[in-house]
């Protein structure tokens, strides 16, 4: 780059250099330090504060710990620990406790043996929380005194004081803060998203009584996580809208080099896996070593047990890890002291020592219950044999299918209407239901950059099939060949042929279930489009409000209130409420749901943190068991605007 003749007026020099004072540098770059400052990072405060509570716990000195939501958007986290030390800490000159939250780096993880291992923001989470908090409280029960301090915005409000006498015996901290409403984006914490972290904690702290409370609003919400079977728990937990193969759980644990290993697994009658990794109770949804570990004992001691017994003759090929994991629902919680995250986002495990530990763990156990019980090997290596045949099946049906050159004979679905724009940025696919629709939709488009794939009827279920099926569907096969990346192990994102995929049914139960289908069809086989943001749903109106010749849409009932107060409710308004896309014509088509300029598209997010829910949601609402999906649908039906049935 030439910058010859170009003059700036700031020298550049040491004193430019910006040094941020201790939590100054958290209040100024949030970001770096709890990754947003968006709903996600506000409710990763409570974890740190929380997770703090679990150490002591795993270092077996807590047994509760209390979570409230109070009417002001507060939290209060209570635990029975050993309570923060209040002594003076000689380095600092200041109580111990006033250096866990107003020093960064610092706290019981850097050796000195407070903690064996921990969870956590490596010991910046107290002082994070209070940094990014309008106050924070803390109070500690210790020796028969209640100390406390209070913090505003990072700083010391008064020095730590004895406020009053507890019983001798009772220990523990208790903390109660509020986020700054001058740093985060919204400071409304949502329930549900905290119980799916709170839950999932309990489950991998075996015996740790977790009670969440939300004291907001007029209805009082109390639930308490308790898990004496710990992970094996969670399995059960998971495949309680499947049907398991067998009735016990096998785990597996122990201890090798300093890792602490723990894994259980159950096989269900569903197609796809999922195997969950966690490294001292953080999830790891990159996986990494710990995983690694788990495949190769999987892979081998079922192809070893099925040798040995003569359930795999002579002439087969070997289970491939794929086919053993068809249908396996795993957790995979291991306890390290110096856990070594990589990758980009620091969500995947890097310890060498993990993978033998694991590996070596469970080939051994994992042999001793084979053998102790061969009805379930042969019910596993069974199944993995029917998943074999079908690969292989699908194998034959991929090549098919895979998107090839013009010269290979190969081309686009007949029924996609692509768009002439050839750079992925610029273009987006509609995929549409029914062909009325398609054919309101063609017409209503921009050539130049909008494709239309409509799609007759509903498409296959996923989630009630193997692959063979999937890659026989004209529907799925279609959207494959549109989309251009392949799908499971062929999947390449480099050749997304669009930049948006959006999803436009009908503003109706059965245009939310074709919804719904498509959705887990990407969930399950294209994630990355999903993770990285290219999937979306369009919102059509649903009515449109015609006077004195003029006209208005309304996307629900809300706005059309809204309209009608504006415009006056009397004789002369038209009110049409659309019962389907069909019902507009390619013009109202383009003015509400398709231009740019005015339409509104929902983006499709995915919280990898929370990926055992989205499991458990996909196959609550696709999977065969009534009961599960009654429960879900009544939980959330008071969250429901509007239903049209």
């Amino acid at each position: 780059m030439n910058t010859e003749g170009t003059e700036t007026n700031q020298e550049y020099g040491a004193d430019q250099i910006q040094i941020l004072e201790g939590l100054e540098a958290v209040r100024k770059r949030p970001g770096m330090y709890i990754g947003s400052t968006s709903s996600r990072g506000l409710h990763h405060l409570v974890y740190e504060i929380v997770d703090n509570a679990v150490d002591e716990a795993l270092a077996g000195h807590c047994n509760n710990v209390d979570v409230s939501i109070n009417p002001d958007n507060s939290i209060t986290v209570i635990d029975d620990g050993r309570g923060i030390p209040v002594g003076i800490n000689h380095k600092a000159g200041i109580p111990a406790v006033e250096v866990v939250f107003t020093i960064l780096h610092a706290g019981g993880k850097f050796g000195g043996g407070g903690y064996k291992v921990s969870g956590g923001l490596h010991g910046v989470g107290a002082s994070v929380v209070n940094a990014l908090s309008s106050w924070l409280e803390v109070t500690i029960y210790h020796e028969g005194k209640v100390y406390r301090q209070r913090y505003e915005r990072g700083k010391t409000i008064y020095k730590l004081k004895v406020i009053g006498t507890c019983d001798p015996d009772k220990t523990g901290t208790m903390v109660t803060f509020l986020p700054d409403d001058t740093i985060f984006e919204e400071t409304v914490f949502d329930f549900d998203i905290l119980q799916t972290r709170i839950r999932e904690t309990a489950f991998l702290t075996k015996g740790l009584r977790i009670v969440l409370k939300d004291l907001r609003g007029e209805e009082k919400i109390e639930k308490v996580y308790h898990y004496e079977g710990g992970i094996k728990e969670f399995v059960e937990y998971l495949n309680r809208s499947k049907t398991p193969l067998y009735p016990d759980i096998i785990y597996c644990e122990g201890e090798q080099n300093g890792v602490l290993v723990e894994v259980a697994i159950q096989h269900n009658d569903s197609f796809t896996e999922n195997t969950y990794g966690f490294v001292n109770n953080i999830n790891t949804p990159e996986g990494g070593t710990h995983i690694v570990g788990f495949r190769n004992a999987i892979t081998k001691t079922f192809n070893d047990y099925g040798r040995k017994n003569k359930i795999l003759k002579d002439s087969e090929p070997n289970l491939s890890g794929e086919d053993i994991r068809e249908g396996l629902t795993a957790i995979v919680s291991v306890k390290i002291e110096d856990p070594q995250f990589e990758g980009q986002t620091k969500q995947k495990l890097g310890n060498s020592e993990a993978r033998g530990a694991v590996d070596n763990i469970l080939s051994s156990q994992l042999e001793i219950f084979l053998e102790q019980n061969p009805s379930v090997a042969k019910i596993i290596i069974e199944k993995s044999v029917l998943s074999q045949r079908a690969r292989e099946a699908a194998r034959k049906a991929r090549d098919l299918t895979r998107r090839k050159s013009a010269l290979d004979g190969m081309s686009l679905p007949g029924k996609l209407a692509d768009c002439t724009d050839k750079d992925p940025k610029n273009c987006e696919i509609y995929i549409v239901e029914g062909d009325s629709a398609g054919g309101s939709a063609k017409s209503a488009r921009s050539r130049a950059t909008q494709a239309i794939l409509p799609l007759r009827g509903k498409i296959l279920n996923v989630e009630k099939a193997r692959l063979d099926r999937i890659y026989g569907n004209a529907e799925i096969k279609a959207m494959i060949t549109a989309f251009g990346t392949g799908i499971h192990d062929d999947f390449d994102i480099s050749k997304l042929r669009y930049d948006k995929i959006i999803i436009m049914t009908d503003a109706d139960v059965d245009g939310a279930h074709i919804a719904t289908l498509m959705l887990t069809f990407l969930y399950r086989f294209m994630p990355e489009l999903i993770k990285q943001g290219h999937v979306y749903l369009a919102k059509p109106p649903l009515f449109k409000v015609e006077k004195n010749k003029k006209i208005w849409y309304a996307y629900n009932d809300d706005e059309l209130d809204k309209i009608l107060a504006e415009i006056g409710r009397d004789g002369s308004n038209k009110i049409q409420r659309y019962k389907g896309l069909g019902e507009m014509d390619a013009e109202q088509l383009w003015e509400t749901t398709m231009d740019p300029a005015r339409r509104i598209l929902l983006r499709v997010m995915m919280d990898e943190e929370a990926s055992s829910e989205v499991d458990l949601t996909f196959t609550t609402l696709m999977g065969d068991k009534v009961e599960p999906r009654r429960e879900f649908i009544e939980a959330r039906a008071k969250d429901v605007k509007n239903l049209d049935i």
